[in-house]
């Protein structure tokens, strides 16, 4: 049965053949009052979809699955007590799409935490019905998790930001990023990236830190002052004591010398992960922490306030990601998730586009 019970998706049915898609139909979830359908025209690849899919975080995944979380497209119904969404308008809705909305956390604008709250892929809402992600032709979707698109934001350029930029946004804020504190990016990747482009946009004073020189170039294009190769020998030492913050930015951090890192953090600076690793974490001793009493933290995603905030800082400033696009189909996305899986030359992000073209009459 076609929309509105079900979108068309690309889904993947075996972890075993992870970048195997086949095009199926998938469940939605019943419509109620503050939902909004969505007719998709872009989604970004986001590391965490291939993490999923292959099993790297956990094989005990709902198959089939339809994954995607850096969702665009036009709203085509909205529900009763939808108040800031009308039909037509330019929408977009990250990692996550649902949440109880009045526990503790709720009311503190810490959704992101909420012990209720729906991943825009993958999770079961009360009725059972399992999220299915943006590599489809519709998404459904609560008002609270959907987001307009500024005008001037490009589709394509703007859909990896729903995750990928919230994901890096939102720690930087909240640890002050700003002028006189000087940051270091860990890893320029799609998530690294972001990380430069926020924490320039905020007034610090950025760096990159990657095992990549090739990539130095990329990273002082993107506005950082600075670029440190961790393949020099003792590349830590003339950064002693210097950062604030290092938002570790890598998904390869069980292969880290972490102490090193630790030692370029001013005292009880932070090193702060949102690039998440398949593996468990080097072993550290408590020790470590000691010479400037710094301190490790990650984090998830974002809230509504800092999603609003990011949209608008990108506006204003005219902040683009740096994108390649690829129609979407089966092999599309088999080639998309191949080439994030191995570092195939992604500069930085992809979106994929031409949604009209692989689904039928969306509304």
């Amino acid at each position: 049965m076609p929309y509105p019970e079900t979108a068309e998706a690309f889904v993947v049915t075996d972890i075993k053949k992870w970048s195997d898609f086949k095009k199926q139909e998938v469940k939605l979830k019943p419509f109620e009052p503050h939902d909004i359908d969505i007719a998709i025209d872009a989604c970004g690849v986001c590391a965490s979809d291939v993490h999923t899919i292959n099993g790297g975080w956990g094989e005990n995944i709902p198959l089939p699955l339809c994954v995607g979380h850096e969702v665009i497209g036009r709203a085509i119904r909205v529900g009763d007590k939808v108040t800031a969404i009308k039909v037509g308008d330019r929408v977009g809705v990250g990692a996550q799409i649902s949440a109880d909305l009045n526990c503790a956390n709720c009311k503190a604008d810490q959704e992101n935490y909420c012990p209720n709250g729906v991943d825009t892929y993958g999770s079961p809402y009360p009725d059972g019905t399992i999220s299915q992600g943006g590599y489809s032709s519709h998404l459904r979707a609560h008002e609270y998790f959907t987001f307009k698109i500024p005008d001037n934001l490009d589709t394509s350029l703007a859909a990896p930001m729903l995750c990928a930029g919230l994901t890096t946004y939102s720690p930087l804020v909240r640890s002050g990023a700003g002028p006189g504190k000087k940051i270091a990016i860990v890893g320029l990747g799609g998530l690294g990236h972001f990380g430069v482009l926020w924490a320039k946009a905020l007034g610090a004073e950025v760096y990159v830190i990657s095992h990549s020189p090739s990539k130095k170039e990329d990273a002082l294009s993107l506005g950082a002052e600075d670029f440190i190769n961790t393949r020099e020998k003792d590349w830590a030492k003339p950064w002693k004591f210097t950062f604030d913050l290092i938002l570790n930015c890598a998904d390869a951090t069980d292969k880290f010398n972490l102490a090193e890192y630790f030692s370029t953090l001013k005292v009880n600076g932070t090193f702060h992960m949102v690039g998440f690793p398949d593996n468990p974490l080097p072993k550290l001793m408590a020790q470590d922490f000691a010479p400037n009493g710094c301190f490790l933290g990650a984090s998830h995603i974002g809230n509504r306030p800092e999603m609003l905030a990011m949209l608008e800082l990108a506006s204003k400033q005219n902040i683009k990601s740096w994108v390649e696009t690829i129609d979407i189909s089966e092999q599309g996305c088999k080639e998309a998730v191949e080439r994030v899986y191995k570092n195939d030359n992604v500069r930085f992000r992809f979106t994929l586009v031409n949604f009209d073209k692989a689904f039928r009459q969306r509304g």
